[in-house]
């Protein structure tokens, strides 16, 4: 994923999580924000302890963040997101995962219509 897509810092982490919106299912939970500076958008990946060892999360991280890279012509501009890994998320497929990041963000609305 690019490095402007990245979300790092605590600010914009607390500031989503504050006055964000948030959607889940089983395998994520989202938070998202709008923000005029996020070109197309900008996304964050959190993976707690609870999930796993360091080489879980990781996996879990770069895993997502593929997805998104993939997704970026499909997700709404001018937004920041969190991606909060849980539990189940673990044991599926990269394919499984895709499907399911998708139902949280059409459930959020942040896909864009289909031309």
């Amino acid at each position: 994923m690019q490095r402007k897509l990245r979300l790092r810092n605590r600010e914009d982490f607390s500031r989503i999580y504050r006055n964000g919106k948030s959607f889940a299912n089983s395998q994520f939970v989202i938070y998202w924000s709008r923000q005029p500076d996020a070109e197309p958008f900008r996304l964050g990946v959190s993976a707690s302890k609870k999930i796993g060892n360091a080489v879980v999360r990781n996996r879990m991280r770069r895993q997502v963040k593929e997805i998104a890279r993939h997704l970026v012509g499909r997700i709404t501009e001018h937004i920041d997101i969190i991606v909060i890994v849980r539990k189940p998320a673990v044991g599926m497929k990269l394919t499984e995962l895709e499907r399911s990041l998708l139902h949280v963000l059409k459930r959020a609305g942040l896909l864009k219509a289909p031309k």
